[in-house]
């Protein structure tokens, strides 16, 4: 049964709000009835924070303890269960292979954030718990493959985008080789770790989903005389916010009227502003920095397009389903976006919205003017966008999720 259900989630950091993704998952799990624990490597400085982090339930115990608490731990941990202790410090010492490159922890900073894990999962006996399981595959999945080892609770993890990608393969299959099951967020990443570890854990597919509850069309949108595009994401390389410049620099040559509004913050604000104004789109395109998903869904509702234009970087940095292609399509927008990661898999070209090659601001610009232009067309494709969201509700995420957790843990005491 669910109620039954307790899992210790591991985490990079707590609350990000570049991870709503995590915190709505959290939400849904607890609705669902499963008790959760979170347990963050480090503690988030986002001055911006999702109202519904105060919704969830779950304590959060950082894995940052100062260095007398944490001799302790270890000391609880090492007489409680000498041999696991002793087997996973030579086992993480012994394992070069699962370090390094993405994964920022050496073996001993791991090691010390998995005794901090099992002192409260094992030692301490103040959080019960029936599974263990990592968001992300680098520094995340590393910690979660000794608290497993040290505990003997059964582990799964997620790999998204960076995490996976950035990680050698062999630190990849050495951590689905510890792993009951590998969990990840599109088809697209699932075809590459089952290539990677080949059959070494079973890899489940589970898109993050959209809280359908909150993301909806408005019962009286609010429309100008001037089509508007919105775009949102963080402000880096992946996102190819430069490629969407040039696009609507291409439209603005040929004179076809329209605002946009990107909302996000990041490293290349400086530099996309320098391009917008070197461009001519001073006062076509504004920066409005990042936002919550109240304010998001606002801005949703009052748009005409919703337009994204992620690529793969040089690196192999990708997106997997970008949530916010979610919520916009949930609330009825016509989308327009290019090939990369797995946004083919939710958005089907001239069914579900219009999909342009990636790195192409020439093939974005024309599908822009497309959408600018044809006020019938953005209905029917913003139709199109409500219909496919509803296959990705949350909720049918938490259950399956639900599912695999169930099936990997052990059973609960009596």
């Amino acid at each position: 049964m669910p109620g039954e259900l307790r899992v210790a989630y591991i985490l990079r950091s707590w609350p990000r709000l570049s991870q709503t993704f995590i915190l709505n998952e959290v939400l849904e799990l607890e609705r669902a009835g499963v008790s959760v624990t979170l347990f963050p490597l480090a503690r988030a400085d986002d001055a911006l924070v999702q109202p519904q982090v105060a919704d969830v339930r779950a304590t959060v115990r950082y894995l940052d303890a100062r260095a007398l608490a944490r001799a302790r731990m270890h000391l609880a941990v090492a007489l409680d269960t000498p041999g696991r202790y002793l087997a996973t410090l030579v086992f993480v010492l012994a394992h070069r292979e699962l370090r390094g490159h993405y994964t920022k922890s050496n073996a001993l900073q791991a090691f010390d954030a998995a005794v901090q894990a099992a002192w409260h999962l094992r030692a301490r006996g103040s959080v019960r718990c029936t599974h263990v399981h990592a968001h992300f595959a680098h520094d995340p999945a590393f910690v979660g493959v000794l608290v497993r080892r040290l505990t003997g609770l059964s582990f799964t993890f997620t790999a998204h985008a960076r995490d996976l990608y950035q990680i050698p393969r062999v630190a990849l299959q050495g951590r689905a080789r510890e792993a009951e099951a590998v969990v990840t967020c599109c088809a697209s990443n699932a075809r590459y770790i089952e290539d990677v570890i080949r059959d070494t854990a079973p890899v489940e597919l589970v898109y993050h989903g959209v809280d359908l509850r909150r993301f909806h069309p408005a019962d009286l949108p609010a429309r100008g005389s001037i089509p508007h595009i919105v775009s949102v994401g963080r402000l880096i390389p992946k996102k190819g916010f430069d490629d969407l410049l040039r696009a609507c620099a291409v439209l603005h040559r040929k004179g076809i009227a329209f605002s946009c509004e990107v909302f996000g913050e990041g490293p290349l604000r400086g530099r996309l502003e320098v391009l917008r104004d070197e461009l001519g789109l001073a006062g076509v395109v504004r920066f409005c920095g990042a936002r919550t998903q109240r304010e998001l869904l606002d801005a949703y509702t009052s748009a005409d397009i919703f337009a994204l234009t992620p690529c793969v970087t040089e690196d192999g940095d990708r997106d997997g389903v970008p949530n916010v292609l979610l919520e916009a399509m949930a609330c009825g927008l016509p989308v327009v976006v290019t090939r990369a990661g797995g946004v083919e898999e939710v958005v089907r070209h001239e069914v579900d919205g219009l999909v342009a090659d990636a790195r192409s601001p020439e093939q974005v610009a024309r599908c822009l003017e497309l959408l600018l232009t044809d006020a019938a067309l953005r209905s029917r494709l913003g139709a199109g966008a409500l219909n496919a969201a509803q296959r990705f509700d949350g909720r049918d995420a938490a259950r399956r999720l639900v599912a695999l957790f169930s099936h990997t843990a052990p059973a609960p005491a009596p």
